[in-house]
Protein backbone atom coordinates (compact mmCIF):
# COMPACT_ATOMS: atom_id res chain seq x y z
CA UNK A 1 0.00 0.00 0.00
CA UNK A 2 2.80 2.32 0.86
CA UNK A 3 4.75 1.81 -2.27
CA UNK A 4 1.55 2.28 -4.56
CA UNK A 5 1.21 6.02 -2.67
CA UNK A 6 5.43 6.39 -3.46
CA UNK A 7 4.73 5.32 -7.27
CA UNK A 8 1.60 8.04 -7.58
CA UNK A 9 3.35 10.72 -5.96
CA UNK A 10 6.52 9.91 -8.13
CA UNK A 11 4.71 9.38 -10.91
CA UNK A 12 3.69 12.90 -10.72
CA UNK A 13 6.87 14.39 -10.59
CA UNK A 14 8.14 12.74 -13.48
CA UNK A 15 9.25 15.15 -16.85
CA UNK A 16 9.90 14.69 -20.34
CA UNK A 17 13.13 14.52 -21.42
CA UNK A 18 14.58 13.80 -25.03
CA UNK A 19 16.21 10.17 -24.65
CA UNK A 20 20.01 10.14 -24.34
CA UNK A 21 22.33 7.92 -23.64
CA UNK A 22 26.31 8.05 -22.70
CA UNK A 23 28.53 9.09 -25.17
CA UNK A 24 26.18 12.36 -26.19
CA UNK A 25 27.20 15.38 -26.24
CA UNK A 26 24.31 17.61 -24.56
CA UNK A 27 23.18 21.19 -23.59
CA UNK A 28 21.96 21.41 -19.77
CA UNK A 29 20.04 24.67 -19.12
CA UNK A 30 19.20 24.50 -15.54
CA UNK A 31 18.29 27.34 -12.75
CA UNK A 32 20.86 29.20 -10.68
CA UNK A 33 19.86 31.16 -7.64
CA UNK A 34 21.75 34.09 -7.19
CA UNK A 35 20.75 36.03 -3.99
CA UNK A 36 16.91 37.12 -4.97
CA UNK A 37 17.15 36.84 -8.55
CA UNK A 38 17.40 33.50 -10.52
CA UNK A 39 18.89 32.68 -13.93
CA UNK A 40 19.51 29.89 -16.24
CA UNK A 41 23.03 28.58 -16.92
CA UNK A 42 24.02 26.27 -19.57
CA UNK A 43 26.54 23.34 -18.96
CA UNK A 44 27.86 21.17 -22.05
CA UNK A 45 29.57 18.34 -23.03
CA UNK A 46 29.43 15.02 -22.92
CA UNK A 47 27.59 12.85 -20.87
CA UNK A 48 30.05 9.97 -18.89
CA UNK A 49 27.46 8.22 -16.94
CA UNK A 50 23.80 7.92 -16.90
CA UNK A 51 22.08 6.25 -13.91
CA UNK A 52 18.25 5.31 -14.47
CA UNK A 53 16.34 5.19 -11.19
CA UNK A 54 13.10 6.27 -11.34
CA UNK A 55 12.50 9.72 -10.18
CA UNK A 56 15.95 9.86 -8.48
CA UNK A 57 17.48 9.56 -11.94
CA UNK A 58 20.84 10.89 -12.57
CA UNK A 59 23.34 12.17 -15.25
CA UNK A 60 27.23 13.26 -14.97
CA UNK A 61 28.52 15.81 -17.71
CA UNK A 62 32.08 16.04 -18.14
CA UNK A 63 33.93 19.40 -20.20
CA UNK A 64 36.90 20.70 -20.51
CA UNK A 65 36.62 24.75 -19.43
CA UNK A 66 40.34 26.57 -20.13
CA UNK A 67 42.06 23.26 -19.95
CA UNK A 68 40.52 21.86 -16.72
CA UNK A 69 37.93 19.09 -16.48
CA UNK A 70 34.64 19.41 -14.95
CA UNK A 71 32.54 17.25 -14.34
CA UNK A 72 29.06 18.30 -13.25
CA UNK A 73 25.87 15.46 -11.82
CA UNK A 74 22.44 16.94 -12.64
CA UNK A 75 19.07 14.74 -11.19
CA UNK A 76 16.96 14.38 -14.53
CA UNK A 77 13.55 15.03 -12.64
CA UNK A 78 15.31 18.13 -10.81
CA UNK A 79 12.98 21.34 -11.33
CA UNK A 80 16.39 23.29 -11.37
CA UNK A 81 16.84 21.28 -14.72
CA UNK A 82 15.23 23.58 -17.15
CA UNK A 83 15.93 22.18 -20.37
CA UNK A 84 17.62 19.48 -22.05
CA UNK A 85 19.01 19.61 -25.73
CA UNK A 86 21.11 16.53 -27.54
CA UNK A 87 23.78 18.22 -29.56
CA UNK A 88 25.16 15.32 -31.08
CA UNK A 89 25.12 11.08 -30.42
CA UNK A 90 28.46 9.27 -30.29
CA UNK A 91 29.39 5.44 -30.46
CA UNK A 92 30.64 4.09 -27.51
CA UNK A 93 30.56 0.42 -26.13
CA UNK A 94 30.64 1.44 -22.61
CA UNK A 95 27.66 2.46 -20.01
CA UNK A 96 30.64 4.54 -18.02
CA UNK A 97 32.92 6.25 -19.97
CA UNK A 98 34.86 7.26 -17.11
CA UNK A 99 38.18 6.26 -18.77
CA UNK A 100 37.57 9.59 -20.98
CA UNK A 101 38.77 11.20 -18.11
CA UNK A 102 42.62 10.42 -18.85
CA UNK A 103 42.03 11.04 -22.50
CA UNK A 104 42.92 14.51 -23.69
CA UNK A 105 43.84 15.61 -27.56
CA UNK A 106 42.74 13.73 -30.24
CA UNK A 107 42.58 10.57 -28.36
CA UNK A 108 39.83 12.03 -26.71
CA UNK A 109 37.06 11.77 -29.77
CA UNK A 110 34.53 9.70 -30.49
CA UNK A 111 32.87 8.50 -33.64
CA UNK A 112 30.03 10.29 -34.25
CA UNK A 113 26.38 8.88 -35.28
CA UNK A 114 24.05 10.37 -37.75
CA UNK A 115 20.34 10.17 -36.81
CA UNK A 116 17.47 10.95 -39.01
CA UNK A 117 15.43 14.01 -37.76
CA UNK A 118 11.71 13.22 -37.77
CA UNK A 119 9.86 16.12 -40.55
CA UNK A 120 6.55 17.05 -39.88
CA UNK A 121 4.16 16.60 -42.83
Amino acid sequence: MQSRLIEIVESSQLRQFPQFQPGDNVRVHFKIQEGNKTRIQIFEGLVIKFKKNGLSSSFVVRKISHGVGVERTFLLHSPLVDKIEVVRSNKVRRAKLYYMKQRSGKSARLKEIKRKELKAQ
